[in-house]
C-alpha cells in the first residue's frame, strides 16, 4: 500500500538529516524502505506526468519546507534545518498537525485555504462539499507553486530576476509589441532596473524597479522616494516596484501620496501574476467541471 504524504512526512525529514540530497534519490530509496511492489511503484497520476508515490514524497518535502524544517540550497535538492533537527528528535508524529505550531506553516495554510484566511471557518474535510474539497485543493497547489516561485526568484542572480519582472509585465499586456521591454543596467540607469515602451517610439514609457529581497526585509519608504527621484531624472510619471518580500506601511503610504503614479507588487502578489501569466510555470492538467443542464430536459 502507497503510504499517504503525511505518513512520509519524518522519512523525508530524516532523509536531509545527513546533508543535501536530491529528492529524486529520496523517491527511490523510500520505495525500498516501504517495500512498494512494482505496479505501486510504476503506478501514476491521473496526469500520466508523475507517479503516485513520487508526488506523495514531493508534498511531504513541500509542507515540511513551509514548516521551515528543511530548506532548498539548490534546485532539485534539500536538507534538514535546526528546526528540522528539533523535530526530529521528538517522539511526536509529525504530520499537518505537527507542522500547525511553526507561524511560517500557520501562514502558509492560511493563505492558502479561502475564506480570507480564516482557518476557523474553513470546513473540516469530512463536512466540505466536493465543490469546497476541490477548490481547497487547487488553492493549496498554487501556493505551494507561489511559495517555490519566490524561492526560485530568491535564489536567482539580479539580472535574472529584473528580466523576469520584465518578461511578466510584457506578458501581461505591457508594451507596444513582445520586445518593447529591455533590463537597464551600469551608470547610466539612474537607478531603474527596466523600462517598457508603451508605444512604438517610446513616447510613454514605464520603469520598473526590481528588489530581489528575503522575507522579512521588507522595502521603506526610503527605497520609494529614491524611485521617485529617479523616475523624476528619467522625466516620466508611471513606475513599477517589485519585491519578493513586502512593503512596509510607511511604503505605501508614501507611494500613494507622490505625485506620480507607482504600482507597488509585493511577493504574494508577483507570484500570483506568474501563475496566471504562466511565468516560470506551466499548465500540467485542466479539469472540466460538468453541471447539469436542466433546461436540456425540460
Amino acid at each position: 500500500m502507497i503510504p499517504d504524504f503525511q505518513t512520509l512526512m519524518r522519512p523525508v525529514l530524516t532523509a536531509g538529516s545527513h546533508g543535501e540530497v536530491a529528492i529524486s534519490d529520496v523517491v527511490e530509496s523510500l520505495e525500498k524502505e516501504f517495500d512498494l511492489s512494482e505496479e505501486e511503484v510504476r503506478k501514476l497520476l491521473p496526469s500520466g506526468k508523475q507517479t503516485q508515490f513520487a508526488n506523495r514524497v514531493h508534498w511531504a518535502r513541500s509542507y515540511l519546507k513551509q514548516a521551515g524544517l528543511v530548506h532548498n540550497p539548490r534546485r532539485g535538492y534539500y536538507e534538514i534545518t535546526d528546526e528540522g533537527v528539533t523535530a526530529l528528535a521528538s517522539e511526536e508524529e509529525i504530520d499537518k498537525t505537527f507542522l500547525s505550531r511553526f507561524e511560517s506553516f500557520q501562514e502558509f495554510m492560511e493563505r492558502g485555504g479561502g475564506n480570507d484566511g480564516k482557518a476557523g471557518e474553513r470546513p473540516t474535510p469530512q463536512a466540505a462539499t466536493p465543490d469546497e474539497l476541490l477548490r481547497g485543493g487547487f488553492e493549496q497547489i498554487n501556493q505551494t507553486l507561489a511559495a517555490d516561485l519566490l524561492d526560485r526568484l530568491r535564489g536567482a542572480e539580479p539580472s535574472f530576476f529584473e528580466k523576469t519582472i520584465v518578461q511578466l509585465l510584457l506578458a501581461m499586456g505591457y508594451g507596444a509589441t513582445d520586445t518593447a521591454g529591455h533590463v537597464l543596467g551600469g551608470s547610466g540607469d539612474d537607478g531603474v532596473d527596466g523600462v517598457i515602451n508603451q508605444d512604438p517610439l517610446g513616447v510613454d514609457q514605464v520603469y520598473i524597479q526590481a528588489k530581489r529581497y528575503k522575507t522579512g526585509n521588507n522595502i521603506g519608504s526610503g527605497a520609494i522616494r529614491d524611485f521617485y527621484g529617479a523616475l523624476g531624472l528619467k522625466d516620466v510619471t508611471k513606475g513599477i516596484f517589485v519585491t519578493t518580500s513586502e512593503f512596509s506601511p510607511s511604503a505605501k503610504d508614501t507611494a500613494s501620496k507622490l505625485g506620480a503614479r507607482i504600482v507597488l507588487i509585493d511577493g504574494v502578489k508577483l507570484a500570483e501574476l506568474m501563475i496566471k501569466s504562466e511565468i516560470g510555470c506551466r499548465v500540467e492538467e485542466v479539469f472540466k467541471i460538468s453541471r447539469l443542464d436542466d433546461g436540456f430536459f425540460e
